[in-house]
């Protein structure tokens, strides 16, 4: 079983920039099919930001942070990232890093969640 521990929110003005970590231990990330990058503002659902397939490294996005953000991953590090540039008042939320044993991005797909970290984006 792999424990994953976010870090790098905080708050920001529109426009700057966050990066965001997830390091997992427990068992190495590449034991896993996919990483991904989740988040939830008050009163919303959780929605997927962003995933990556671990052994090919390649990344999907959600349509509202494309050309914004970029996952990406380090093996010997065993850590996820995800770079925020550009950011919005509307990308406020708690981003939650997981890891699936299956392919996809949907929510019920993925397995092991970390604690969450908040991020604010003032106007």
């Amino acid at each position: 079983q792999v424990q994953l521990v976010e870090s790098g929110g905080g708050l920001v003005q529109a426009g700057g920039s966050l990066r965001l970590s997830c390091a997992a231990s427990g068992r190495p990330f590449n034991t896993y099919a996919m990483g991904g990058w989740f988040r939830q503002a008050p009163g919303k659902e959780r929605e997927i930001v962003a995933a990556i397939s671990w052994s090919a490294g390649i990344p999907y996005y959600t349509d509202s942070v494309k050309g914004r953000f970029t996952i990406s991953r380090d093996n010997p590090k065993n850590t996820v990232y995800l770079q925020m540039n550009s950011l919005k008042p509307e990308d406020t939320a708690v981003y939650y890093c997981a890891a699936s044993r299956q392919y996809g991005t949907e929510f019920s797909k993925y397995d092991y969640w970390g604690q969450g970290t908040q991020v604010t984006v003032s106007a």
